[in-house]
C-alpha cells in the first residue's frame, strides 16, 4: 500500500448539518442525562457538532471518532477550549468498542467540505489531484490502485452497485482500455473526463456532473463505507443508555436505506421520526451541500 499526500488542518472548516436541529433533540432528552452524560461523536470530522453540543450543554464530555488525521488535528484545536471534556480516537467507528453508556451516539456520514476541496486528497473531479479518495491517507489501497487491481467487469459492477450508474459498462470499459493504453491517470481531472467521454454530449453538462455517482462509487469502496456503517447499525444500540438517542445524517440512498431499515428492524431501537429532517432553506443557502441530508432518529428502548 501508498502512503498518500497529507494535506494542513488549517484550513478544515467543518460546518455542522442541522446542528440546531440536534441541540433541540438533546434538550428534549430527560434533564439527568444531559447534565452529566456522555455522547459518542463517530464521525467527528473537523468538530463542527462537537462544539455545538460541549457550548451547549456544559456537564457533557463527548468521545470524537475520526479515521483522518487532517480532521483530528482540525478538531482538536477547535475543541481545545473544553478540555477534559473531549477526547478524540484515531478510530472507524467500525472497530471501536467502549464499556460505558452514552447518552447519544451521532454519526454525520458525509464528506467534508475539507476532503472536497482540498485537491491532495484526491475526492473531487473538480479540482485535479491524485486518485486518492482515502479517509485515511495513510491506510489501505487508493482509489486508483483499487481501479487498477479491479477487472473490466467488476469495476462495472462496483460502479453500478454503488454509485448506482446506468452507464457503468461503457465507463469500466473505456478506464481499463485507458489504463491498458496509456497507463495510469494523472489525476482526478483525467479521470473525469474519461468519465464524461462516455456520455451524450448534451448529458455532459448537466444538473449532476457526469462523473459524480462514479467518484461516490469508488470513494465508498475505498473506504468500505457500507460495511462500515452497518457494523455501526450494529455495535451503536449497544453503546447507548435507556432512552439514549442514535442520530444518524446520511446523503445518499445507500446509506439511507441501510439505516431507515435498522432503526425499523433492530427490536433495541424505536423509530423517534418516522420520517427523516431534512436542512431548512436557510440552512441550505448558507450551505449547499447540506440540500441532500437526511437525519434519522431513534431511541434505546427498555428492555426487560
Amino acid at each position: 500500500m501508498k502512503e498518500g499526500p497529507i494535506s494542513s488542518s488549517s484550513n478544515f472548516n467543518h460546518v455542522p448539518i442541522m446542528g440546531n436541529e440536534i441541540i433541540q433533540l438533546l434538550k428534549e432528552l430527560p434533564s439527568e442525562l444531559t447534565k452529566q452524560g456522555l455522547i459518542i461523536d463517530s464521525t467527528i470530522g473537523g468538530g463542527g457538532h462537537s462544539a455545538q453540543i460541549l457550548e451547549n450543554f456544559p456537564g457533557i464530555k463527548i468521545i470524537g471518532l475520526d479515521q483522518d488525521p487532517i480532521a483530528r488535528e482540525a478538531a482538536s484545536k477547535r475543541l481545545k477550549k473544553f478540555g477534559t471534556r473531549i477526547e478524540i480516537i484515531s478510530t472507524n467507528f467500525a472497530d471501536f468498542s467502549i464499556n460505558e453508556q452514552a447518552i447519544c451516539v451521532l454519526a454525520d456520514l458525509g464528506v467534508s467540505s475539507h476532503q472536497l476541496d482540498e485537491p491532495s486528497r484526491g475526492f473531487s473531479f473538480r479540482l485535479d489531484g491524485p486518485v486518492d479518495m482515502r479517509m485515511n491517507p495513510e491506510k489501505g489501497l487508493s482509489a486508483a490502485e483499487l481501479i487498477d487491481t479491479l477487472s473490466e467487469q467488476d469495476l462495472a459492477n462496483l460502479i453500478y452497485n454503488l454509485g448506482e450508474e446506468k452507464r457503468s459498462r461503457r465507463i469500466a470499459r473505456k478506464i481499463k482500455t485507458d489504463l491498458a493504453e496509456n497507463g495510469a491517470y494523472s489525476g482526478t481531472k483525467a479521470l473525469s473526463y474519461a468519465i464524461a467521454g462516455c456520455f451524450p454530449p448534451k448529458q455532459r453538462h448537466g444538473r449532476i456532473h457526469p462523473s459524480t455517482r462514479t467518484f461516490q462509487a469508488l470513494r465508498i469502496a475505498v473506504n468500505n463505507e457500507l460495511e462500515s456503517l452497518d457494523s455501526l447499525l450494529e455495535k451503536a444500540p449497544n453503546w447507548l443508555l435507556e432512552d439514549g438517542l442514535f442520530m444518524v445524517i446520511s446523503f445518499h440512498s445507500l446509506e439511507d436505506r441501510r439505516v431507515k431499515l435498522s432503526f425499523k428492524t433492530d427490536n433495541r431501537l424505536k423509530v423517534v421520526s418516522k420520517k427523516p429532517l431534512r436542512a431548512n432553506t436557510q440552512e441550505i443557502e448558507l450551505n449547499p451541500r447540506s440540500k441532500s441530508a437526511k437525519l434519522r432518529i431513534s431511541a434505546k428502548k427498555f428492555l426487560k
